[in-house]
């Protein structure tokens, strides 16, 4: 996979002038919170050696866990738009890896709609619970104790960034085919 920021392969030149502004601002923005998010298993490594330290030579730290959890969380959440705009992600390949660009395009075209149903029902969800947590103090069952809402803001603007992505990816593959035939193979 390559990490570096996609660069226009001239597709959007095949959609309007506004939702090719559109798929830039998403994917810009994708781009920068998910570089971010690449840092934060640095984050999580230092609580995990933190926390070994302390349970082998101290008294154990009761956050550790589960602040390594959040950040987890928060890594691969965040971490999930940045993936499929560099088309990183995992899919099943029992016959797609053999279709034809075009062939794909109109799949993933297809698909990425059942794609956007399931993010805009899971960020409903989370919008609720979110609130809920944010209204009544939610606080976590363990000894710690920790309140439930900043991780649940941040899993909410990862799943609506995601959302945003998976349009940005469905436009995209509609520019694509929009192309002239024998542009349409040049481009991934």
């Amino acid at each position: 996979m390559d990490s570096r920021r996609p660069e226009d392969d001239g597709s959007l030149a095949y959609l309007p002038s506004a939702l090719a502004a559109y798929v830039r601002f998403v994917e810009s923005i994708n781009y920068y919170v998910g570089r971010f998010a690449m840092y934060l298993i640095f984050a999580m490594l230092g609580i995990l050696i933190y926390s070994s330290i302390t349970k082998t030579f101290f008294l154990p730290s009761l956050w550790t866990l589960e602040m390594a959890q959040f950040v987890m969380v928060a890594y691969y959440m965040l971490g999930g738009p940045y993936s499929m705009q560099l088309n990183g992600h995992v899919r099943m390949d029992l016959m797609y890896g053999s279709w034809k660009p075009r062939t794909k395009r109109l799949v993933d075209c297809f698909t990425v709609l059942f794609l956007i149903v399931y993010l805009g029902v899971l960020l409903y969800g989370g919008i609720s619970s979110t609130t809920y947590a944010l209204e009544y103090g939610e606080r976590s069952y363990s000894a710690w104790r920790p309140y439930m809402a900043p991780i649940k803001v941040t899993m909410c603007i990862a799943i609506f960034l995601m959302l945003l992505q998976a349009t940005a990816v469905m436009l995209k593959d509609i520019a694509r085919l929009r192309m002239p035939r024998d542009q349409q193979e040049d481009v991934q």
